[in-house]
């Protein structure tokens, strides 16, 4: 070989080192000098006497102006290292973007806090410039609380922290609310550890629910609840407080793990509740304002702070059944008197019916055991008829007291809602709010009239109703009725026929029971026949006679005509 061809193939094997160490340099990020600036373009010196162009637009961007001057390195990325004008390609912004994704892995890996500048809004959020990369801000992570008017945050350099990233894809996704919410519980750590229970502070009124107030303590809120606004009932914190009123509170309670402090507004003035007892003595009267009314009574306000409950129970002496806001109405001034007072409960009954006169006790005043009584037939039940009367109280006939002689379960269907019934008041007993009536008294009692009816008297009764088990009479000269059973009609087995007899017939018969507490008589024919021979025995005959049974009736009845004919 000769010295020529040696220094061809040197030559060629230099050309293809070089080359090839260029080649290798595609697609990476190398450093350059700006040799010169031209117009919009810097021209910048990579080596390899190769040079290229970038537009100075690159070298500048959101939250950064172009300060690139000659003679300055830079970082560029090397696309290719010549084109169809034999100049090398570069690019500021992809330089910079790779050598943001190198930073910002890092801090994604030590979940470390990043710089960047909102500068474009898109669907569902922002986009933001980190370095020279582009990250997406959703809506939701940009602040703590909705926000209207994102232009003071727009082109702004602010911290972010990445929530995700994949390079791979270019995606980066950063939020500014994770910040945001680090920088406040740092602070309202520290504000919390200023503050002490039992601390009185004043703070703006942020914002009203339904149940309390939130109040800005100077960068920490605290709940006042509703019900520690005032001692009184307030059914909306918006009859008390408006937002961005002043107000002063007091620090009730601190969770130093969570965060969360409760306040109130009534503690920084006096408890109403201290003395009750003495202020509201029990059986006392007072005026008071319903406030409100449950289906279990209504709470009346006797001072502000101050309320007691009127139970259904005790808001009406006859109204048993009704719901409170048909007795009372709301705003209603009423007057009541109180029942028992508990002030470790904080609770005052009242009671609205001890204001007014207790019916029973005005009825029992007006009419006496033994008066008549008119009334409506409000009821009809299995054990009796409910009679309303005088003062709205109702009154009770109970089936034994509609009749002396029938049953009461037969009499009942005799009366019907709305009839007009008198009755006699058996009894009023005020403390179970009964009044005990009787129809039947009305009449008089036919046992306390019977006369000279008593066991072994023989009676003439009337025959009233005939049946095949006996006959119905009515013991004549009173109001007594009995039925003589079959058995009973006759000594003699013949005669013991309830076809002998007819309705209207006179009758003598002897009474063999006469029971004036269980209100039973019972007459009897054939026992009336049988005493009757029993005394004719005894009277005309002997057991050593020699005389027949028909001889002595026969005598006694002789006698017993003779002796009626003498009263003729």
């Amino acid at each position: 070989m000769t010295a020529v061809e040696t220094t061809r193939e040197d030559f060629a094997a230099l050309l293809d080192e070089s080359f090839g160490s260029a080649d290798t340099q595609e697609g990476s990020v190398v450093k350059g000098i700006v040799v010169a600036i031209e117009k919009d373009l810097a021209i910048i010196d990579i080596g390899l006497k190769t040079e290229g162009r970038v537009a100075l637009r690159e070298f500048a961007g959101p939250g950064r102006e172009n300060t690139i001057q000659v003679g300055d390195e830079v970082e560029v990325y090397l696309e290719r290292v010549e084109n169809a004008m034999g100049e090398a390609v570069l690019s500021r912004d992809k330089a910079r973007r790779e050598e943001s994704w190198i930073k910002l892995e890092k801090a994604f890996t030590a979940n470390e806090k990043v710089f960047g500048v909102i500068f474009n809004q898109v669907k569902g959020g922002f986009t933001v410039d980190l370095d020279g990369a582009v990250a997406f801000l959703p809506r939701s992570q940009v602040d703590i609380r909705p926000i209207r008017d994102v232009g003071p945050l727009m082109h702004n350099q602010q911290p972010f922290q990445i929530l995700k990233m994949d390079r791979r894809r270019g995606n980066i996704v950063v939020s500014r609310r994770t910040v945001l919410e680090e920088t406040r519980a740092e602070q309202r750590h520290e504000l919390v550890q200023n503050l002490e229970e039992g601390q009185a502070i004043e703070g703006v009124v942020k914002n009203i629910t339904d149940y309390g107030a939130f109040v800005d303590l100077g960068g920490i809120d605290g709940l006042l609840h509703v019900t520690d606004i005032a001692w009184r009932r307030v059914n909306h914190p918006t009859e008390v407080l408006n937002i961005g009123q002043t107000v002063k509170v007091k620090i009730i309670k601190i969770n130093h793990e969570t965060h969360r402090i409760s306040l109130g507004m009534k503690q920084l003035l006096g408890d109403p509740w201290e003395g009750i007892e003495a202020k509201y003595p029990v059986e006392a009267r007072f005026k008071g304002r319903v406030t409100n009314i449950t289906d279990y009574g209504a709470f009346v306000e006797l001072e502000p702070g101050i309320e007691g409950l009127i139970h259904v129970s005790e808001m009406s002496w006859t109204k048993k059944n009704v719901h409170p806001g048909k007795i009372v109405s709301t705003s209603q001034e009423v007057e009541v008197q109180v029942l028992e007072v508990d002030s470790a409960k904080r609770r005052i009954s009242l009671g609205l019916k001890q204001t007014l006169q207790n019916p029973w006790e005005a009825f029992a005043e007006k009419y006496a055991p033994g008066a008549v009584v008119e009334g409506e037939v409000k009821n009809k039940t299995e054990f009796g008829l409910f009679l309303g009367l005088d003062g709205d109280v109702d009154g009770m006939v109970h089936l034994s007291d509609l009749d002396w002689n029938r049953p009461g379960e037969q009499v009942i269907d005799e009366y019907r809602k709305g009839d007009m019934v008198k009755a006699v008041v058996l009894d009023v007993d005020v403390e179970k709010e009964r009044i005990s009536l009787g129809i039947k008294q009305l009449a008089g009692d036919p046992f306390a009239d019977a006369g000279e009816v008593k066991k072994g008297s023989v009676v003439t009764c009337e025959v009233t109703d005939v049946k095949d088990g006996g006959i119905e009479v009515k013991l004549s000269g009173t109001d007594l009725s009995a039925f003589i059973k079959r058995s009973e009609l006759a000594r003699d087995r013949n005669d013991q026929r309830p076809e002998r007899f007819s309705v209207g017939d006179k009758l003598d018969a002897r009474v063999t029971l006469f029971d004036r507490k269980a209100r039973k008589v019972q007459v009897s024919i054939k026992a009336m026949e049988i005493a009757e021979e029993k005394e004719a025995v005894a009277q005309y005959g002997s057991q050593d006679s020699g005389a027949s049974l028909g001889d002595i009736l026969g005598a006694a009845l002789k006698q017993r005509a003779a002796g009626s004919d003498k009263e003729d």
